[in-house]
């Protein structure tokens, strides 16, 4: 959906052509439908540098599912995360003159198999700084002059369309938050930072203690709820119940318990928590919109990073 197309526009840099390499048929349409003149190179395997001319960025994000925490950590021996070394290999075919790699926190073996193809060390950067979504990423990169950037101080009541919030920040948007954030809400009470997380029928849990407790639900499936007291939400990720939802659902699938009503984040809140412009994915569904900006990048991040290159004769 071209988040890094929509940075470089942030920060100021001219692009003379951008090629783009996706099969995901919606992120090709939201990308053409933003930055029509992006040529659409269609699957990475069937790219040759050869055919390309001089490039001077390269930059990615292969497929983390093989190396997240959250996943089954197949690292390399998972089929998509293998498309790193596509990356790799199209890195020594155009032999650009920067590069940029995003990848989720990995155990420390996978992250040196990577950082020794790259032949840099990644930097850590959370997306907490610039947005109001804890999304802790890995960025391997030979742009110059990249510090750890200011905290921005915006929290999630600041993007929220309607109604309040628990927690200060949003948890981790996933690709699959239209089928699982809905599980997942948060709110303000006297006992904390309420999140709901994970399958427990009737019952919360408040500072590690399960509660007896009657939820009440409207489209929406009983979960259980943790209080969190870390003061940001987490990032948006593939699954829903890691996501956050805020109250007041005026006719929208809720849940209600102790008297309170949730819901889930919209796609214009989920767009702001990865600092894309509102209402840059609404050519496609909603099921997609969520989909696309749990696999994208936070903007502001990647802007962060390119402003390295403002200085750099490119």
């Amino acid at each position: 959906m071209s988040c890094g197309q929509i940075a470089l526009e942030r920060v100021g840099i001219k692009v003379d052509n951008y090629f783009a390499s996706e099969i995901d048929k919606y992120a090709i349409q939201v990308t053409q439908k933003n930055y029509p003149n992006t040529i659409q190179l269609g699957d990475i395997t069937a790219i040759k540098g050869s055919d390309l001319p001089e490039i001077d960025l390269v930059m990615g994000g292969s497929p983390c599912q093989g190396f997240s925490f959250a996943g089954k950590q197949l690292n390399f021996d998972d089929p998509r995360s293998k498309l790193f070394f596509e990356f790799v290999r199209l890195m020594k075919e155009t032999n650009p003159k920067y590069f940029l790699l995003e990848n989720v926190l990995m155990k420390k073996e996978y992250e040196q198999i990577i950082t020794d193809h790259l032949g840099v060390k990644p930097i850590f950067i959370n997306s907490a700084f610039v947005s109001a979504q804890n999304r802790k990423r890995l960025y391997w990169t030979n742009i110059p002059n990249i510090e750890q950037t200011n905290d921005k101080e915006i929290l999630l009541q600041d993007i929220v369309e309607d109604g309040g919030v628990l927690k200060e920040k949003s948890q981790t948007i996933l690709s699959t938050i239209y089928k699982e954030n809905a599980k997942s809400m948060v709110t303000r009470n006297k006992q904390g930072l309420l999140v709901l997380c994970g399958a427990m029928r009737g019952r919360y849990v408040v500072d590690g203690k399960r509660q007896d407790g009657k939820i009440k639900t409207a489209g929406l499936t009983k979960q259980r709820i943790e209080v969190r007291y870390d003061g940001k939400t987490n990032a948006l990720t593939t699954v829903q119940k890691n996501n956050n939802v805020v109250y007041e659902p005026d006719g929208r699938p809720y849940y209600e318990i102790d008297g309170i009503r949730f819901r889930k984040l919209t796609p214009t809140e989920c767009e702001r928590l990865q600092t894309v412009p509102d209402n840059y994915t609404a050519c496609v569904s909603n099921t997609q919109r969520y989909r696309m900006l749990g696999n994208g990048w936070t903007v502001d991040v990647i802007a962060h990073i390119f402003n390295g290159l403002l200085d750099e004769n490119i």
